[in-house]
């Protein structure tokens, strides 16, 4: 049994790497087993379909956000240095993002066509964000209304960062955009 879980999360991981840096599209199964080192015949033990390994991959985008929010949650209990330490942990991926863009972004888009419910799961990751940068800005004492439309923006600032950095492989953009969030955020926190 847990041989048979870790062969599944190898090729879920070569995978996730392979479609982030390649593209679902161009990746094929073969790259994937050749990459993970599991035969192309067993690759269908574990997944019926390109499709399904996606929504794999899916999964290990909400489940890095996950726990991501959960270890800062645990941390400090103020929502200021909540916010502060969600910036700090985005930007620790700065230079991946800069060399090959938001693998949940890409994830979404390539997915969509192919595999909708993947496209539908890997969004969630952005939906997981909002809403704990929301509840942040909405303990600190912002309107709810307000809190989420500051979260939105802070994610739209992040993710625009990444794809300008990325178009113009240039990590300046992206440390700028992540003080652009800092003032975003802190600022709205202090609102309070």
């Amino acid at each position: 049994m847990t041989k048979r879980n870790d062969k599944r999360e190898i090729l879920i991981a070569t995978a996730a790497g392979l479609f982030w840096r390649q593209g679902y599209a161009t990746t094929s199964l073969a790259d994937i087993a050749t990459d993970s080192g599991v035969p192309l015949g067993n690759i269908y033990y574990y997944f019926k379909s390109k499709a399904e390994l996606a929504r794999g991959v899916a999964d290990i985008f909400v489940a890095e956000t996950e726990g991501m929010l959960a270890e800062i949650t645990v941390t400090d209990q103020n929502p200021r240095t909540r916010l502060k330490l969600l910036i700090e942990k985005l930007s620790n991926s700065l230079k991946s993002r800069v060399e090959h863009g938001c693998p949940i972004a890409l994830g979404i888009r390539d997915f969509r066509h192919e595999s909708p419910e993947a496209a539908g799961r890997a969004a969630e990751a952005f939906s997981l964000l909002i809403g704990f940068i929301g509840r942040e800005l909405g303990r600190s004492g912002i309107r709810p209304s307000s809190a989420l439309g500051i979260a939105r923006n802070a994610v739209t600032e992040w993710q625009g960062g990444i794809m300008l950095a990325h178009g113009l492989n240039d990590p300046a953009v992206l440390v700028e955009s992540f003080r652009r969030m800092e003032r975003l955020l802190i600022a709205g926190s202090a609102r309070s």
